[in-house]
């Protein structure tokens, strides 16, 4: 599910400046350390609740003194008030909100623009291989569609996700990633068409060439398909 486990990103404008560290990944304690090594450090930022992403928060906000961690959702906020447009640090990176919800509800995305250069961190709104899952019912599909056109926009612009490989063009891995749920959308609809009922038995016709140790997972993003169609789930 995390695929090489998860990105932690640590953006600093220039030698002296204090850094972001973006998603501190798991309890880990030596990924925790070396990313401490880094500081100084002004901020650490969330791109959404997941415990792979946030569940070294608190030991990493020890380590470094207690900088505030800011993400949309306060439950994960401390020292600080919770991620929005007005309260994204610049940090003279020019930091921007993308409020991308669909994975989960509390997801965001970051545009950077620092000395001529421009990169979105993705989180786990596109990942660096394959696609990623729509978490019902916390994710929504129709949330994800629309953030997925907002960052069809970013064409040419490197995207820096939260698991796997930077990616060259954040525009065109959104359209590629639209495209890929359209199509999933038509064989939903085609397997419901042909007698399917529940998640479970849409699952095993659309999903039957993915290992079966996944479905649970794709379960929760054919129930956001099937919300998204109106069709009612027992």
């Amino acid at each position: 599910m995390t695929l090489d486990g998860t990105n932690t990103w640590v953006l600093r404008a220039g030698p002296d400046a204090p850094a972001v560290v973006v998603d501190p990944g798991p309890a880990d304690e030596g990924h925790l350390a070396a990313i401490a090594a880094h500081g100084p450090v002004g901020w650490v930022l969330i791109t959404h609740g997941h415990p792979d992403h946030t569940e070294g928060a608190p030991r990493l906000r020890e380590l470094l003194g207690g900088v505030p961690v800011l993400a949309a959702d306060p439950a994960h906020t401390a020292g600080g008030a919770p991620l929005t447009t007005a309260t994204t640090p610049d940090a003279g990176l020019g930091l921007r909100l993308l409020p991308t919800p669909g994975h989960t509800a509390d997801s965001v995305c970051l545009l950077v623009e620092h000395a001529g250069e421009r990169v979105v961190l993705t989180g786990d709104t596109i990942l660096g291989r394959g696609t990623t899952v729509v978490a019902h019912p916390d994710g929504h599909l129709g949330d994800y569609l629309a953030s997925l056109e907002l960052l069809s926009a970013y064409r040419g612009i490197p995207a820096l996700p939260g698991h796997g490989p930077a990616l060259a063009d954040c525009g065109a891995a959104a359209e590629f990633y639209l495209a890929h749920r359209r199509a999933r959308l038509d064989q939903v609809r085609a397997a419901v068409a042909a007698g399917a009922r529940t998640a479970p038995e849409v699952v095993a016709v659309v999903y039957a060439d993915v290992d079966r140790s996944l479905w649970w997972a794709a379960e929760w993003s054919v129930r956001a398909q099937l919300e998204h169609l109106g069709v009612e789930q027992p």
